[in-house]
């Protein structure tokens, strides 16, 4: 049996003590009384992860575009016009970055005068054939775009599930607090009449100081509950984007009409987000994997280029100090296949690459196993939760109706002297808890609803369910 008034929860607490939570206050999403479907769409629009995961989704698809682009030609183009002198020598030297390369024959002596060069040129690359690589590139892309997008769709479940339980976690905590007051009220008339009885000696003292007792104790957990109150509008400010949370309207989830058992199976034929989630990471596994099967194939190039050159040196050594070598006097063009291989030196990382892809693919595999397995379980734990919260919330009229009765005819035996003080105060906290388990019975059916949707991955339903009037 659930107590009457339980001890603030701790993530209250935590929510209220949290860097979001110590913000200035925000206003409210709307002037009218928040309901639970406006909670669940603001905090859709305005949270940070939202907007986190969103923006990850269009960088995944700008990688995509990336990709694709590798399928496109490449035209290099260059002008470049120095001053330097012209003392060639015979030999070579190993590829190295600071050696400026050279041309022309080498001239009879060697001159510390410069001349001017100039030259210019476009190279035209095109890879026609890549045995797959290139679209190697563009699955393992679409596939982190798929993950990506997966990873959004299960973000804003996330959030939608937690903005929903706090709202539902408020109300239960203003029921609280109006269940407390209501047993407060009775326990302070009771102790006035007690009284008025011990005053006139028809009741021993002991019992004025028993109902004062119980009186100070439902002031008690009027004060908690009404901390409670407040520390669960702070949870759901958070979880709206640090808003200040003011009135709501929990009409539909505490008068209405309970949702049908059939309500929400229009919500039960798409793919939960976490298993997409790790559909798209195996996906994105074997696209790395493809890629590396085909990294160490050839690549066949076409390459045409057009180029000019001047300077102001000759073969026979003569040397123009004027500005001769700043007109392009040759021109020349070429065109052909270009065949790249790959450095066989690098087959034995391939290997260790393609081996840890591997592993990874299984791995992700294997994952998505267990996330299947898990999304599953919680499936049917949450229509076994809901049956249990709908045979509670059936079960409650009779049990409330009940404690009242008792309340009443204890409190009748007491006046006529055949019940004692402890026989009434019993009757209070038995009606005081059936009041509390009254009003949490329709807030965990409505609660179980929920686990149900966030267990078959979509809140659609249940978020038509909460729009109804």
């Amino acid at each position: 049996m659930r107590a009457p008034f339980a001890a603030i929860p701790f993530a209250w607490l935590a929510a209220a003590a949290s860097p979001a939570a110590a913000q200035t206050p925000q206003p409210a999403p709307a002037a009218q009384p928040l309901t639970l479907a406006a909670a669940v769409d603001y905090a859709n629009q305005h949270y940070p992860a939202i907007v986190a995961a969103a923006e990850d989704v269009t960088a995944s698809a700008a990688g995509v575009g990336v990709a694709r682009s590798a399928y496109l030609p490449r035209l290099d183009a260059f002008w470049q016009s120095n001053r330097a002198t012209a003392n060639n020598i015979f030999g070579q030297v190993l590829p190295q970055p600071v050696l400026p390369p050279i041309s022309g024959p080498v001239l009879p002596s060697a001159s510390d005068d410069s001349v001017w060069s100039s030259a210019t040129g476009a190279l035209f690359t095109w890879e026609p054939v890549d045995f797959g690589l290139r679209h190697a590139g563009v699955d393992g892309a679409e596939a982190a775009l798929a993950r990506a997008r997966a990873s959004e769709t299960l973000t804003r479940l996330d959030l939608q599930a937690a903005v929903a339980d706090a709202f539902l976690t408020l109300v239960a905590a203003e029921r609280t607090a109006v269940v407390a007051e209501a047993d407060r009220d009775r326990r302070s008339v009771l102790q006035k009449a007690i009284q008025t009885l011990v005053d006139n000696e028809l009741r021993p003292g002991a019992d004025a100081s028993r109902a004062d007792a119980d009186r100070a104790a439902a002031e008690t957990r009027v004060i908690q509950a009404r901390a409670a109150v407040v520390f669960a509008r702070i949870a759901l400010g958070r979880l709206l984007g640090g808003v200040t949370v003011g009135p709501i309207d929990a009409t539909r989830v505490v008068d209405g009409a309970l949702p049908s058992e059939a309500a929400l199976e229009s919500g039960g034929g798409m793919t939960h987000p976490e298993i997409q989630v790790r559909e798209a990471a195996v996906k994105q596994a074997e696209a790395t994997e493809a890629a590396l099967a085909v990294t160490f194939r050839p690549r066949l190039y076409f390459q045409a280029s057009v180029s000019s050159r001047g300077s102001g040196a000759s073969a026979s050594g003569a040397l123009d100090g004027g500005a001769g070598g700043l007109a392009l006097d040759r021109v020349n063009w070429a065109a052909g296949l270009q065949i790249v291989l790959p450095n066989v030196f690098d087959l034995e990382s391939l290997r260790a690459r393609q081996a840890a892809a591997a592993a990874s693919t299984r791995a992700e595999t294997a994952r998505n196993i267990e996330t299947t397995l898990a999304v599953t379980a919680r499936q049917q734990s949450a229509d076994a939760l809901l049956q249990s919260a709908r045979d509670v919330a059936a079960a409650m009229p009779v049990e409330l109706a009940a404690a009242r009765q008792t309340e009443t005819q204890a409190r009748a035996r007491y006046d006529s002297g055949l019940a004692s003080i402890a026989e009434i105060a019993d009757a209070e906290s038995v009606l005081a808890q059936a009041e509390a388990q009254d009003a949490f019975a329709r807030v965990d059916v409505w609660r179980a609803l929920l686990a149900q949707s966030v267990a078959r991955g979509d809140l659609a339903p249940f978020l038509a369910l909460a729009r109804q009037r």
